[in-house]
């Protein structure tokens, strides 16, 4: 065994030691929910301890996942129902290690419901479909499933329970999905007084049915012209939106009508996209009443979603604002215009040839100063 030569042991000598010392609460750290709990806050962050624990259904969907992340990246624990192993994996890596806990849970089975929410001080129902499969009709998912949760919630006394429902909630429309989602909000506030309502208009951002469905080439046939009108929102903007109100106590048994800052029609957007992937996509109109019974047959004869009925009746819908709810304005937060983010999301649906060119409004201003305006009063 080598020993230490005597200048090696007068470096150590000299070295500097460092005494960890353990962090200090103040009573500024400490906030106390709705029903009186305790919470330690503390500066966030994704390594840090403390904080709220946090219940996402529906948290493998396509919003599910910015409200995963968001929470998770501030040090609360998250726990994440799953039905499927593969649909689950990549929201592990949302926060640190630990941080995110997945639960396997039946929405029919009411014991793993309790088990995924007895320990949480807020709770998000995001779960939703916009078609029926074998197992689970809209009517389950939406409104049985929701009053099974809020049963739970109502049980163990959870501080804030957030209902993500549906622009166009309407006990009245013509639409199944419209007409459960609206359904679902009236149960969550009868069992659940305190329980906040969130309205999401069509969302955008990565892995979207919005602009990805209109640059791909499968959507090829339409209903209604694409004439219907509705302001899209970004993803991560909602997500914001929802880490505020979950935060947010005061906001309990309000009503959130999350839009945009413009109002589109499908066209519109259909021309954007075509216009920052340098293509034009062909969009064939069908009637409804010829389209409906083929998707209907469709939906029995193979095993992957192909769109249902009811889907063609959404997109014949404009969508309406509730006037009385609040906004992106109550909550301090800008939304974004999609204009400005369709570069973002839609340049892997350029040809090579086509691949570098800067986003469409940034050539629109190029192309521009190549002319000479000149004004009739001078």
């Amino acid at each position: 065994m080598r020993t230490p030569t005597a200048a090696t042991a007068a470096l150590r000598v000299s070295r500097p030691t460092f005494k960890a010392t353990p962090q200090k609460r103040n009573l500024q750290d400490i906030a106390i929910t709705r029903t009186g709990k305790p919470i330690i806050r503390g500066q966030g962050g994704r390594s840090s301890l403390g904080g709220h624990t946090v219940t996402v259904f529906g948290a493998t969907g396509f919003l599910g996942r910015y409200v995963v992340n968001r929470f998770a990246r501030s040090g609360c624990q998250v726990i994440v129902p799953f039905r499927e192993e593969m649909a689950k994996r990549h929201l592990k890596v949302t926060g640190d290690l630990g941080r995110v806990s997945f639960l396997e849970y039946d929405l029919r089975n009411t014991q793993s419901l309790e088990e995924s929410v007895r320990h949480s001080d807020i709770v998000f129902n995001m779960v939703g479909r916009t078609y029926p499969t074998k197992n689970f009709s809209l009517f389950d998912v939406h409104v049985e499933g929701t009053e099974r949760i809020v049963e739970a919630v109502a049980k163990y006394d959870v501080d804030r329970y957030i209902q993500v429902s549906s622009y166009n909630a309407d006990e009245n429309s013509p639409s199944e999905f419209f007409r459960t989602k609206a359904q679902a909000e009236k149960v969550a506030r009868q069992l659940f007084p305190e329980t906040t309502i969130v309205r999401p208009a069509p969302c955008f951002g990565f892995e979207d049915k919005l602009l990805h469905k209109l640059a791909g080439t499968t959507n090829l046939f339409t209903v209604n012209n694409m004439m219907e009108r509705f302001n899209p929102v970004h993803a991560i903007d909602v997500g914001a939106a929802l880490e505020k109100i979950g935060y947010d106590d005061t906001t309990a048994g309000e009503t959130f009508e999350l839009f945009g800052p413009t109002n589109y029609s499908m066209a519109e957007i259909a021309t954007i996209v075509d216009r920052e992937i340098v293509n034009r996509r062909r969009h064939i109109n069908l009637p409804k009443r010829l389209f409906a019974p083929i998707l209907n047959v469709l939906n029995k004869a193979v095993w992957w979603p192909v769109g249902s009925a009811d889907e063609l009746e959404m997109e014949s819908l404009d969508q309406v604002i509730d006037k009385n709810a609040k906004t992106f304005a109550d909550l301090g937060i800008e939304p974004a215009e999609i204009q400005d983010l369709t570069f973002h999301y839609l340049q892997d649906y350029r040809a090579s040839s086509y691949y570098e060119l800067p986003p469409a409004t940034a050539r629109e201003k190029t192309d521009e100063k190549k002319y000479l305006h000149v004004l009739d009063d001078q």
